[in-house]
């Protein structure tokens, strides 16, 4: 089991994360704001232009959705360790070890459990682009 000295690391390292993600999320719709106000000033010319433009704004958004669904499992690690479920793997109860913790601060599954996840939900995963 983690010590309180590790927890406090890892609780720093999550709150970290979380805060630049914030601010990630927040430069990236002032520059998709910005991009748009080009766009409608007049700067996409041609169909081309503007497919190109439509994917950079779906990329921009994919990638935020990527931050926030990266923010939820921090927040979700944040919950675990305030009732003294961090590190305890969701699957079989048992002790996710430190270093995957220090790896992947969100790991809410032991390396085995998480394993097994990934090769029986790998066909789940459809694009959103």
């Amino acid at each position: 089991m983690a010590t309180a000295k590790q927890l406090q690391e890892l609780r720093s390292a999550l709150e970290e994360r979380h805060q630049a993600l914030r601010e990630e999320i927040r430069e990236e719709l002032v520059a998709s704001d910005q991009q748009h106000f080009i766009d409608l000033a007049g700067q996409v010319h041609d169909l081309e232009e503007e497919s190109v433009a439509d994917l950079l704004v779906d990329l921009d958004l994919a990638i935020i959705d990527m931050h926030i669904n990266e923010i939820r499992d921090i927040e979700a690690a944040m919950r675990r360790l305030q009732v003294g479920a961090y590190g305890v793997c969701i699957e079989c109860d048992a002790e996710v070890e430190v270093e995957r913790l220090r790896a992947f601060p969100t790991a809410k599954r032991c390396l085995p459990c998480q394993q097994n996840y990934e090769r029986n939900h790998a066909g789940n995963r459809h694009s959103t682009l």
